[in-house]
């Protein structure tokens, strides 16, 4: 059996033709209108906004959304979202996804929490690529902490007054919307409400994150809220029960994470088998030396536990019983062997992995976004022992 990206996938009872049909859609979108400009696209910190539009062409924006916002509910289930994560991953870099696909957490909250009006006046046009929207938690003065967030929002008649900062907004730059955690009430979770920010209100300014290690082509921004007027009609969900918003999309964003950090660790066993076949040192292959073999040994290794361990998540999601404590843990599961794949890779390939320009190099440097973001390893394992009760 070839060892690539494809035979390194374990086989999974679960999909169906629908499933591969998919997948087929998918690379061939990926392998013509994403990965030949991969590189041009992180040296400039930004995707071309066409690609919105052609994205959602194929469905892969609407994927799971209502039908009434232009979305495709009918058939989907949580295979086909691993399959978007897969695909993506195998791009070779993850700011693609992450700012191609960050409607995932900016729009779940407006679906599931906001007025009607609100909505149908944000997603249909979200889905159909022709607007943006980002989720906004995360502080300067703090990150993982989300219950002590100091962004405040008083009630001023029918509209808050929000001000504050965000900041490591992905999609932040081009966003037509944020859906933000800002506080209404006390100290705590409990005084946290969800409010739909229109970036074109007075008083809201941006900037832009451009250094940073991985994930160039993903935009990145630092929001602020100067005296921002919006309307209460856009709150997300009851005043100060907006952590129950925030929460509610936890366990798909981490699942979706672990689901590109497995794939993006099998890209890196790929590249590794290829180059190790191909080069040749003290009279024979790279891959016939016995220190090379059992490294891509180890990594299939850790690669099919993941892999397990993913599938099992996503069974207990589909039957409608999710385990936060175990998903939390399946982040930590799959960023930690995200980092080892990549370090192993990166040695077999040497100095050609140390280029850029290759999927290892960009891979290697984003392995700390993946640990920190959505929740670090150290939060998620916090929360687990919590969930767990110990």
């Amino acid at each position: 059996m070839s060892l690539d990206f494809d035979s390194a996938r374990m086989y999974n009872p679960n999909i169906t033709e629908s499933h591969i049909a998919w997948r087929d859609q998918l690379r061939r979108f990926m392998d013509t209108e994403v990965i030949p400009f991969v590189e041009e696209w992180e040296e400039a910190c930004e995707l071309p906004l066409s690609l919105w539009p052609k994205a959602a062409e194929i469905g892969l924006l609407g994927m799971g959304y209502p039908e009434e916002f232009g979305g495709i509910q009918e058939g989907i289930d949580v295979w086909h979202s691993w399959i978007v994560n897969e695909e993506l991953a195998r791009v070779g870099a993850g700011g693609v996804g992450a700012s191609l696909m960050v409607h995932g957490i900016g729009l779940p909250p407006v679906i599931n929490f906001a007025r009607p009006e609100v909505k149908a006046a944000v997603a249909p046009k979200v889905l159909a690529g022709e607007a943006w929207i980002s989720l906004g938690i995360t502080e300067p003065g703090g990150g993982s902490d989300v219950a002590s967030l100091q962004t405040t929002a008083r009630r001023d008649g029918d509209e808050y007054v929000v001000s504050g900062s965000k900041t490591f907004i992905t999609g932040g730059m081009r966003a037509n919307w944020v859906s933000t955690a800002v506080r209404t009430g006390g100290p705590g979770p409990g005084g946290v409400s969800m409010l739909l920010i229109p970036t074109d209100a007075a008083g809201f300014s941006r900037t832009p994150l451009n250094k940073k290690q991985g994930w160039w082509a993903s935009d990145t921004a630092t929001l602020y809220f100067d005296e921002v007027r919006v309307p209460v009609t856009n709150l997300i969900g009851e005043e100060n029960q907006g952590f129950k918003v925030i929460m509610h999309n936890f366990n798909s964003e981490r699942m979706g994470m672990a689901a590109q950090m497995e794939a993006a660790a099998r890209v890196c066993l790929e590249d590794a088998v290829n180059w190790a076949r191909e080069r040749k040192t003290f009279g024979k292959r790279l891959a016939d030396h016995q220190v090379i073999r059992h490294k891509i040994s180890a990594m299939k290794q850790k690669l099919n536990a993941t892999q397990a361990y993913i599938r099992a998540c996503y069974e207990q999601i589909e039957i409608g019983q999710p385990n936060a404590a175990d998903i939390a843990l399946l982040k930590v599961q799959a960023s930690e062997v995200m980092e080892f794949c990549a370090r192993e890779a990166m040695q077999i390939l040497g100095g050609a992995g140390y280029l850029r320009g290759n999927r290892v190099e960009r891979i290697y440097r984003e392995v700390r976004v993946n640990a920190i973001g959505g929740g670090s390893e150290e939060i998620m394992r916090d929360l687990a022992a919590r969930q767990y009760q110990l």
